[in-house]
């Protein structure tokens, strides 16, 4: 499914909660009903099917390694994060994501995903934007050394970083 995306922002509200469930491999496993609402996408076509089908092309890849990178040392993150919906029209999240474990043993991740607060999209837009322009002069390493010269000047870890928004 190749979706065009356009500029036409779609919201939901503090209490709706967007939870979706991958495998090891980023393909979903399961999506709850708002989520299907919200991107306009029915449950079966998504399935099975890599969870960055949703993926917007204004998020820089560099928020997608650090994402991974801490998924792999078995720890959560949070991030925002800018998504499509079918018709290409586009919607942002705070996202929690975690491993899921089962017998010890990393089986799988959730994401549970919250309306963004405003102040902190202030923040991340014009980042992303940054990050996004530097990935199309020099590739995902020149945006990843930008996000660490930010956190090394604040002094802080990227969820860190996140969290204070």
């Amino acid at each position: 499914m190749k979706i065009t995306a356009r500029n036409n922002e779609v919201t939901f509200d503090e209490h709706t909660l967007l939870v979706s469930k991958t495998d090891l491999k980023g393909n979903i496993t399961y999506v709850n009903r708002a989520l299907v609402d919200i991107v306009q996408i029915d449950e079966y076509e998504l399935i099975g099917k890599p969870h960055n089908i949703i993926r917007h092309p204004d998020m820089p890849k560099a928020i997608f390694k650090l994402l991974w990178d801490y998924l792999k040392d078995g720890k959560e993150i949070n991030a925002y994060v800018k998504n499509l919906c079918k018709d290409g029209s586009y919607y942002w999240v705070f996202a929690n994501v975690t491993p899921s474990y089962f017998n010890d043993k990393v089986v799988g991740y959730h994401s549970a995903r919250r309306k963004p607060n405003q102040e902190a999209l202030n923040v991340i837009k014009p980042l992303y934007k940054t990050l996004l322009d530097l990935e199309k002069q020099g590739g995902t390493d020149a945006s990843l050394k930008k996000m660490q010269e930010i956190l090394n000047e604040k002094g802080v870890e990227y969820d860190e970083f996140i969290l204070s928004l």
